[in-house]
């Protein structure tokens, strides 16, 4: 697929910010599990948050298309650094398209330029997939709200300063009786929970945010109230092709390292490359990657069109996420025993690559979401 000079100069710088900036810190950062705090600034600096955003409110103002090429270049270097990006683009997309004048111009800028810290909260107990399961409440009180609830596993819980919190504010309305609040992280009632050991992308931080008697002004509420559920769900595609395009990312790294490490590893006195059997290994995973590429450019051109990218998204983050995970794999037997070690690049991804079958919709909902929509066509 052809990129236009502009989409192509996007990838170009990204993936020069990746090689110098990023890569060199990502074994570090997995170890430690620390937040990349200078590494975001610097890209706030860049304009590499908020790629979609409105150029009058920060963000670079381009398309879905180049969040797309960003994401992927961004997970070369690291996909925790790419995640960041990704949850920066969702919550600046639900403040663009649904937030007033004065909540756009208070809280816009500071979360692309990386001066404050946000989180997007759905996911709790009883409720991950099933989104209807939410029990957090956010009741009238007065002039405002007063928000209870606890949500978990939730990106930047430890760290965040702003949160959008989807809430009941209609017990017995369902679905359409949730609304979204903009939270102030450092509000009296707000606690947060220890920060998760995970897996991978560990650099994410990850953990729960509690809400006790938490007092809202009315002008949290984004939105209008009792559509929070559709306002959510409304950029999930949008979220599911950044998901995917941190997938592709993550194939493409662990390839160039097996492209590199086969021509150096010995096996009976040849270069391991010479064998038929790690040449159709790179051929399945270099075929992997371009597949996934094409499907996740596909959808975002359908949302630019603004043509209905339902199904498309899910299939990029489907193939993509289930590619990354099958291949990183591949990565490791291609590298032997060095390949399980940590401090090897393709242990890492391999870690990294499994919960982008998880967030964003399980690849089991994905499945459900193609298969209704070609049941209804």
């Amino acid at each position: 697929m052809h990129l236009s000079t502009e989409h192509q100069q996007v990838a170009d710088m990204t993936r020069r910010f990746a090689n110098e900036v990023i890569r060199p810190q990502a074994e570090r950062l997995d170890h430690e599990e620390a937040f990349a705090g200078d590494i975001y600034r610097e890209m706030g600096e860049i304009g590499l948050f908020g790629i979609a955003v409105p150029e009058q409110y920060g963000g670079a103002g381009l398309d879905c298309l180049a969040y797309s090429l960003v994401m992927e270049e961004l997970s070369r270097g690291y996909a925790s650094v790419a995640d960041q990006c990704g949850l920066v683009e969702l919550l600046t997309t639900l403040l663009t398209q649904h937030g007033t004048e004065d909540q756009k111009q208070r809280w816009i800028a500071p979360l692309v330029r990386a001066r404050q810290r946000g989180a997007y909260c759905i996911t709790e107990a009883g409720a991950g997939s099933d989104v209807s399961g939410i029990k957090t409440t956010a009741v009238r009180q007065g002039d405002g709200w007063l928000l209870n609830g606890t949500k978990l596993w939730i990106h930047n819980a430890p760290v965040a300063d702003v949160a959008l919190v989807l809430a009941r504010t209609d017990p017995a309305a369902g679905k359409r009786g949730m609304s979204i609040f903009i939270v102030d992280c450092h509000s009296a009632g707000v606690a947060r929970g220890p920060k998760e050991h995970k897996l991978g992308q560990r650099s994410s931080q990850v953990g729960e945010l509690h809400f006790k008697d938490v007092l809202l002004p009315a002008e949290a509420l984004l939105g209008t109230e009792g559509r929070g559920f559709h306002m959510m769900m409304s950029v999930l595609e949008k979220g599911r092709i950044g998901i995917a395009a941190l997938a592709v990312g993550i194939v493409q790294a662990g390839l160039e390292a097996c492209v590199e490490q086969v021509k150096i590893r010995q096996q009976f006195g040849q270069a391991i490359a010479e064998f038929q059997a790690i040449q159709f290994m790179l051929a399945d995973m270099a075929k992997d990657a371009e597949a996934a590429r094409l499907l996740v450019r596909s959808a975002a051109m359908k949302i630019d069109a603004g043509l209905d990218a339902t199904a498309a998204a899910s299939m990029a983050k489907c193939y993509a996420s289930d590619a990354a995970v099958a291949q990183s794999a591949n990565a490791i037997q291609i590298f032997g025993g060095s390949g399980y070690i940590r401090g090897y690049e393709v242990e890492r991804l391999y870690r990294d690559a499994k919960i982008t079958q998880i967030y964003e919709g399980t690849n089991q909902i994905q499945r459900v979401i193609i298969a209704r929509k070609l049941l209804k066509a």
